[in-house]
């Protein structure tokens, strides 16, 4: 594919197009790896890329900086004993930065990392555009940060659709919708065949079928496998007999099979993509940690209940969030389609009660498969992929600073 981009470069300079890319983890690594590749597939002129990523990245001709696991740590208390560290790596990358005299500097989320990268190249080099792959939560917390992001930003290209009047309103930089990355596999989910699935794990299609999801996180499987566990038994109580998938992360999976030690039903555990969205197909409900797996439930087009715990210090901060839920499915919709439940609220009762309404035919139910119907048309872009509008305007400033150092 570079290849490719480089022989068409037949009316540029001979200097490549030099873009400057920086992701702080694991994820940011993946956007940056299907966008570099579309930036390789557009561009009618050399490409040089440089900067700090991981094996997405690499794969499309990255020679990172340095190992992105060096800082790719996730939270305040993985960061602080990393601090100074990572510190350095700032610095470092705002030094390789300014050197390879880049058209175009893109960083992609973790702002933590990025965002004083960005700040410090701005110093320097204030000339040089800079792009941010990813808007901060600037609309559910410390809204001041999108104003504050105007100095060292030139243009934000925006994963949520309601990510741009947001920025008008608060005073953010230009802000753009290419779309979430998630809606280039929205075909692929759809075409999962859970009856496959079924006949594997064998399970009885005349039962009802919950999938799962308590997270990713330690921190997140730790708060909310008891409860998640004691909705089933409330479930058998009332007389509702439940069959569970549960799709696990290699890396929590020894805590997931401890805490199963006390559930009163003996989930099928599944691993890898393919396994996980065949099972959404199959299931009719979801239970579910809040996170990004509310849209992939959603483009699933699973009925779902919604829970999160925090650690006490976390929870004492809610009081600083300015949106009407937590959940990026009800976000989307701009309504509370979705029920959640979080710290307090997130008890077995409350959390049965919601997840039963799911399994018969009721009012609830009927209401989420409507709202779970809008979701794509919000999310779906009118031509091309998310990866593709995000390189588009990655090229349109890094050319236009090159056509204006000629």
């Amino acid at each position: 594919m570079r290849d490719a981009a480089k022989n068409r470069a037949t009316d540029g300079p001979a200097r490549a197009l030099k873009i400057y890319v920086v992701a702080g983890e694991h994820s940011g690594d993946a956007l940056g790896g299907k966008l570099m590749a579309a930036l390789n597939a557009r561009s009618h002129q050399p490409l040089a890329f440089a900067g700090v990523g991981g094996e997405h990245m690499e794969a499309e001709g990255l020679s990172s900086l340095f190992p992105l696991q060096e800082v790719a740590v996730m939270g305040p208390m993985s960061i602080l004993p990393r601090l100074p560290r990572i510190v350095r790596k700032v610095y470092d990358t705002v030094d390789a930065a300014v050197a390879a005299d880049p058209d175009c500097v893109v960083i992609i989320d973790s702002p933590e990392f990025t965002h004083p990268i960005a700040k410090r190249i701005r110093k320097r080099r204030p000339e040089i555009p800079i792009i941010d792959y990813v808007s901060p939560s600037v609309w559910a917390w410390r809204p001041g940060r999108a104003k504050r992001m105007r100095p060292y930003v030139d243009h934000l290209m925006a994963l949520l659709p309601f990510e741009p009047e947001a920025h008008v309103r608060l005073g953010g930089p230009a802000c753009t919708y290419v779309g979430h990355p998630m809606i280039e596999r929205y075909d692929w989910i759809k075409s999962r065949d859970g009856a496959a699935l079924a006949q594997r794990l064998g399970l009885d299609r005349d039962r009802k079928i919950v999938v799962v999801l308590p997270g990713s996180r330690a921190s997140e499987v730790a708060r909310l496998m008891t409860p998640f566990g004691d909705v089933f038994g409330i479930l058998n109580a009332r007389g509702l007999d439940v069959q569970v998938i549960l799709p696990v992360v290699e890396s929590v999976r020894g805590l997931v099979e401890k805490a199963l030690e006390q559930w009163p039903v003996k989930p099928k555990l599944v691993t890898g993509d393919e396994d996980k969205f065949a099972a959404f197909q199959l299931a009719d409900a979801a239970l579910a940690a809040s996170g990004t797996v509310t849209l992939e439930l959603a483009l699933a087009g699973t009925p779902m209940v919604v829970a999160y715990k925090v650690d006490a210090v976390a929870a004492r901060l809610r009081f600083l969030l300015k949106v009407h839920s937590v959940v990026l499915a009800n976000l989307v919709l701009q309504e509370n389609a979705f029920p959640e439940y979080l710290q307090e609220d997130c008890t077995p009762d409350r959390l049965a009660g919601a997840l039963g309404n799911l399994l018969v035919e009721t009012r609830e139910r009927a209401a989420q498969i409507a709202a779970l119907q809008r979701i794509p048309d919000r999310l779906l872009l009118e031509d091309g992929t998310p990866s593709d509008a995000a390189a588009q305007i990655v090229l349109r400033y890094a050319q236009g600073w090159r056509d204006g150092r000629r």
